[in-house]
């Protein structure tokens, strides 16, 4: 094999390898907001599920943490999250990319609605509304039961 051929391939080797390592960038980009969204408003859920209130207010969207103090929310979420019991199940009603929310700076965010049952209350709407952050990420700015 000549030389040339060596280092054709070995440019060929170097430049898959970097195509592959990039994939995974390629399809975070490519993701839809309401899908990015939707996974972050699921770990976030995960942690009000499990009674982590405080790991929730810690997790939440900056203009989120602004507007309410980290007892208050736990407070908030004690008296109502806890009478419902346990959650028993959840499925995604809807989710819906908007650029501006009532009462909210403009910007990137996702209102997404669960259908949700609980121990105690049977039929549920959870509408919980993450933003992308000053840091990128998907983080929750809103959460509400009806």
């Amino acid at each position: 094999m000549t030389t040339v051929r060596i280092k054709a391939n070995v440019t060929c080797a170097v430049l898959t390898l970097a195509l592959l390592s990039c994939l995974p960038i390629m399809v975070h980009a490519q993701q839809k907001p309401e899908e990015a969204a939707q996974q972050s408003a699921d770990s976030w859920l995960a942690l009000v599920d499990s009674g982590n209130y405080a790991g929730s207010w810690q997790g939440a969207a900056s203009v989120f943490k602004s507007a309410v103090s980290q007892n208050r929310w736990q407070r908030m979420l004690h008296s109502t999250r806890d009478p419902l019991g346990k959650m028993t199940s959840r499925k995604l009603k809807s989710a819906r990319y908007t650029k501006t929310m009532p009462g909210a700076p403009d910007g990137d965010y996702v209102i997404l609605q669960y259908e949700t049952s609980f121990e105690h209350k049977g039929s549920a709407v959870e509408t919980v509304t993450p933003m992308l952050d000053k840091d990128g990420k998907w983080r929750v700015s809103g959460y509400y039961i009806r």
